[in-house]
């Protein structure tokens, strides 16, 4: 994928962080999982199917973990994933890592609003999985988060 190429991703991900209910306590986030072929795999939002899915969550939910479109694609999240959480017993960075998918590109890390150190980049790299990011889109993917941010 090239930078343009992750950029519009970027851009159709946080089109679909706009579908998330607001929530108190909770980000709203997109993710769309595109194959190396450049087709989108599959996507999700926020709170998409209930009140505790994560983005990341929901888009893995969508395809089988023996899809071989995996190993090649990228997962593209308008947050860093979570590396914390309360509503499930895995978190966002630990089903990536369970995923064959070895590329995630990100527009914002996640803030110390919610969870005080979210490492989920850093433990995502240490693993062996790239990570870009795209800090010239973070003001967008915030814009969506108004409701939680001062």
């Amino acid at each position: 994928m090239t930078h343009a190429d992750d950029v519009t991703w970027m851009e159709r991900a946080i089109a679909l962080s706009r579908k998330c209910p607001p929530a108190e306590g909770a980000f709203s986030v997109g993710a769309i999982i595109v194959g190396a072929d450049g087709q989108e795999l599959a996507h999700g939002y926020s709170r998409e199917t209930d009140a505790h899915v994560h983005a990341e969550e929901s888009a893995l939910a969508k395809l089988s973990m023996d899809d071989p479109r995996l190993a090649g694609a990228t997962l593209y999240s308008t947050l860093e994933p979570c590396s914390e959480r309360k509503s499930r017993p895995l978190t966002c960075t630990q089903l990536i890592l369970r995923s064959p998918i070895r590329r995630v590109v990100i527009a914002w890390r996640e803030p110390s609003l919610l969870v005080a150190d979210c490492v989920g980049v850093e433990t995502l790299r240490a693993s062996g999985v790239e990570v870009a990011e795209l800090p010239d889109l973070a003001d967008r993917a915030r814009s969506v988060n108004g409701h939680l941010m001062p």
